[in-house]
């Protein structure tokens, strides 16, 4: 759910839960904890009817607070937290909660702990399942930038980014120079006649530069389609 969309108004996280599963065809919300009154919230959430995952370690609504995205539960006090507070979503009726950045023996303690699923995002292999920003492991953004925030936890099976990057370069190109679109990605036809008959309605309106280039039009699409078809025949 949305940052700020609890807070200590349960009635409000209760009416934007039902909002969200109506309006987004959703089968259930994901809550971030960071305090007892989210804890509440999802109680509240839970006892209106709706499922709840709950969501803990780092949570990056949260991020003011944990000073960044920082991973979570690397001391005793912090791992008890993330332990306690799964717990916590547990006894509220979660059906599961996700484990975002912490170390895998403390995920694996939470896991252990609690008797609904576990979901790992950078929280090692002993979790209940795993969970990753497809984004990330598709390799999508290459852009130095995104490169920089890529998520240390992330195995990139792919750098689609690349391609995606590659193709959209060779879009511009294309444009830059004018042969896309070409008669063949210009699907959509007029009848040399009715071309005719439609720029002396143009001329006989008085947009003679209109009507010019319908002709223009008309000419270089054959030329486009004869050289296309030739190229295929090859």
């Amino acid at each position: 759910m949305v940052f700020e969309c609890c807070g200590f108004d349960f009635k409000q996280a209760v009416d934007t839960a039902v909002r969200i599963l109506k309006e987004g065809v959703m089968d259930a919300i994901k809550l971030e904890g960071w305090s007892p009154s989210r804890i509440v919230a999802a109680k509240a959430i839970v006892e209106a009817g709706i499922a709840v995952m709950g969501h803990v370690g780092l949570t990056p609504q949260a991020i003011s607070v944990l000073g960044g995205f920082r991973p979570q539960g690397k001391n005793v006090a912090s791992a008890v937290k993330v332990v306690e507070t799964a717990l916590a979503f547990q006894e509220a009726g979660c059906f599961s909660v996700v484990l975002e950045c912490v170390p895998a023996p403390v995920a694996a303690a939470a896991t252990a702990a609690l008797q609904i699923p576990t979901i790992g995002i950078g929280a090692g292999p002993f979790c209940s399942g795993q969970v990753l920003v497809y984004h990330d492991l598709l390799g999508m953004l290459q852009h130095p930038h995104h490169a920089k925030v890529t998520p240390k936890f992330c195995k990139q099976y792919a750098r689609v980014g690349d391609v995606i990057n590659k193709a959209l370069l060779e879009y511009k190109e294309d444009v830059i120079n004018g042969s896309f679109p070409d008669a063949r990605h210009s699907p959509y036809k007029i009848s040399k006649t009715d071309a005719d008959v439609f720029s002396n309605e143009l001329q006989r309106l008085g947009l003679d530069k209109a009507a010019s280039a319908v002709s223009e039009a008309v000419q270089k699409m054959d030329t486009t389609k004869s050289i296309g078809e030739g190229n295929q025949a090859k």
